[in-house]
């Protein structure tokens, strides 16, 4: 394909570019993408697509992708949640609803079991004013609704899971939310904790604020690791909330490794409810009273989740 066509494709179909690009590590990223569109209204919690062409290049980690006959001139659409660096360069919580931006918490897939990875290979070739595409659609039903002014909220989450808990957690803020705050972050190294500064000050300035960090790989980790569910069933996260796990005034967020999170399944026919093992949040949970979200029955409870893979 010859340059003139690659600038072509781009013309087509990139509505959006790259505002600022922050690489936590060589593997992760926080990047605010600017549209061309006004930013359309959207809730904490929310997600849109992010995409690019085929005909771009990609990292030279990444595992190879094989052509595929007419590829060659298509568009790479992934869903993202929408995240947040809560806070400006002063302290002060940013003015989102304001902002000609979004920004995005994305890590580099090398590999992948089933099939190449196609878009972060591509995404992290990327460098400040280069153009993309961006969903015009927000959407999704991961957001803060339920939750009332005098609510424990938790988010608990596994990697860049934490994406729109940092959303939610600006929100909560900015409304002055009455109840405790907790978000849990469980990660393999401290390198990997992209917003961990961020949430050191958050703590400083907001007393009903808590954040956890969790490393599995780290030396003084790796043989006493600590994950989401261990936090819950050894008691830590309610000694560091300062309260119990009430279902009657708590809200569980959950976003990131399907098996953090251990969403069971329903038997049509026998109506029997069978969880994933090792046990996730939610089986853990749901034992102490509370109830996941049912989405198929549209039915809400008060443990909300996102599987992020």
């Amino acid at each position: 394909m010859t340059p003139e066509e690659i600038a072509q494709l781009r013309e087509n179909f990139y509505n959006a570019e790259i505002a600022s690009l922050k690489l936590v590590n060589e593997d992760l990223m926080v990047v605010r993408i600017r549209p061309d569109f006004r930013v359309p209204p959207h809730k904490a919690g929310q997600y849109t697509t992010i995409g690019l062409g085929h005909w771009e290049p990609r990292h030279p980690g990444a595992q190879e992708e094989p052509p595929k006959p007419g590829d060659d001139r298509k568009l790479i659409r992934r869903a993202y949640s929408l995240s947040s660096s809560v806070t400006d360069e002063k302290g002060e919580l940013l003015d989102l609803p304001n902002m000609d931006w979004v920004e995005f918490y994305i890590v580099l897939v090398r590999e992948a079991e089933k099939a190449p990875p196609a878009l972060t290979p591509r995404l992290f070739m990327l460098k400040e004013g280069d153009r993309l595409f961006l969903g015009e659609k927000f959407t999704g039903h991961f957001t803060l609704d339920p939750v009332r002014p005098g609510d424990t909220v938790v988010f608990l989450a596994t990697g860049t899971g934490e994406a729109p808990h940092n959303y939610m957690v600006w929100d909560l803020l900015r409304r002055r939310h009455e109840g405790r705050i907790l978000s849990a972050c469980c990660v393999r190294y401290h390198r990997d904790l992209g917003y961990a500064a961020l949430h050191q000050d958050l703590m400083q300035r907001h007393a009903n604020y808590t954040y956890l960090s969790l490393t599995t790989r780290e030396k003084e980790t790796v043989n006493q690791k600590v994950y989401i569910q261990d936090l819950i069933t050894s008691g830590q996260l309610e000694e560091r909330l300062g309260l119990a796990l009430d279902p009657g005034r708590t809200h569980v967020f959950l976003c990131g490794n399907p098996k953090m999170i251990g969403v069971a399944s329903v038997d049509r026919a026998t109506g029997q409810t069978t969880y994933p093992q090792p046990p996730g949040v939610v089986e853990i949970l749901e034992k102490r009273g509370f109830r996941c979200d049912q989405p198929a029955a549209k039915m809400k409870g008060n443990i909300h989740f996102e599987e992020y893979w």
